[in-house]
């Protein structure tokens, strides 16, 4: 055997045992795995919790865009609502006002116009959980608002999911039980009406395109929605629907003058909102 060589069965040199110590020792990073598995799973969660949260209101992303196409207003088309398929469309004298105790005999259930209230709802995106008083709604909708009514014996939580997200935080929107209504759902503007039986009916969006804050179909082009306050109209406490027939005392849709109120106060007249007019919408309303 050549001098050197390393005999049959010796033992490895240090270096080598060391080497093969650190081999036979290294360990699988369980704990950096589990984390980074840990981490995956939890975003996974995320984005499904994302999606599922979120789809609504891409869905009703959708359906506005799909409105907008033909039902935006323009001054070839003043009130494109004359194009919707059901639509009731009046024509009614703004400005008479009411006083609280009195009530109006509509000609439409919900209303849509006429002899109202000189307080006006609340409309910007609110949702009542409650019926309110619809002499308060119209002078809401003299101010361009769209509200959407709705039968609370004919719709379940999800349908009124969907119609809750075409009015939460939405500017000149409101929404609100109207028990006994003849149909699901309701939508009125000033001078406007459109009963459909399905929270996903296409017509309900193309409504509020059509007629939100426009101003070729509703009188008071400055009006606010914003709210009043105690004392005159408190969202949060604000006054109850009346179910009853309004009574031989009512105030007709013609009314004369002793049955309206000569109150010149604030809260008939219509109020600078500080919200910028619609698109096409002058500055210079008039009630």
């Amino acid at each position: 055997m050549a001098k050197g060589g390393r005999k049959k069965g010796a033992k490895p040199s240090g270096i080598a045992a060391v080497r093969s110590s650190m081999v036979s020792t290294r360990q699988i990073p369980w704990g950096t795995i589990a984390a980074v598995v840990a981490i995956v799973a939890l975003a996974a969660v995320v984005f499904g919790y994302y999606l599922v949260e979120s789809a609504p209101q891409r869905a009703q992303e959708q359906r506005e865009e799909a409105a907008a196409e033909e039902f935006t207003p323009t001054a070839d088309n003043p009130d494109p609502s004359e194009d919707i398929e059901g639509i009731t469309i009046e024509s009614y004298e703004p400005a008479l006002h009411i006083q609280r105790d009195q009530r109006v005999d509509y000609d439409h259930s919900p209303p849509i116009g006429g002899p109202h209230e000189g307080t006006w709802a609340a409309c910007n995106g609110i949702v009542y959980p409650e019926g309110v008083r619809s002499e308060n709604m119209v002078h809401a909708l003299e101010h361009g608002a769209v509200w959407i009514a709705y039968n609370p014996d004919e719709l379940d939580a999800e349908e009124r999911e969907q119609l809750e997200v075409r009015v939460e935080g939405r500017p000149y929107t409101m929404m609100s039980p109207y028990p006994g209504l003849d149909a699901p759902i309701s939508l009125q503007a000033w001078g406007h009406q459109l009963k459909v039986e399905d929270a996903e009916d296409e017509r309900i969006d193309q409504f509020i395109v059509a007629l939100r804050r426009n101003t070729n179909t509703y009188p008071e082009a400055r009006g606010t929605c914003d709210a009043l306050g105690p004392g005159q109209f408190d969202p949060d406490n604000p006054p109850p629907f009346d179910p009853t027939p309004p009574g031989d005392d009512a105030v007709s849709m013609n009314p004369d003058q002793t049955e309206l109120t000569s109150e010149d106060a604030m809260d008939g007249q219509p109020q600078e909102s500080g919200q910028p007019p619609a698109e096409g919408e002058s500055d210079d309303g008039e009630e």
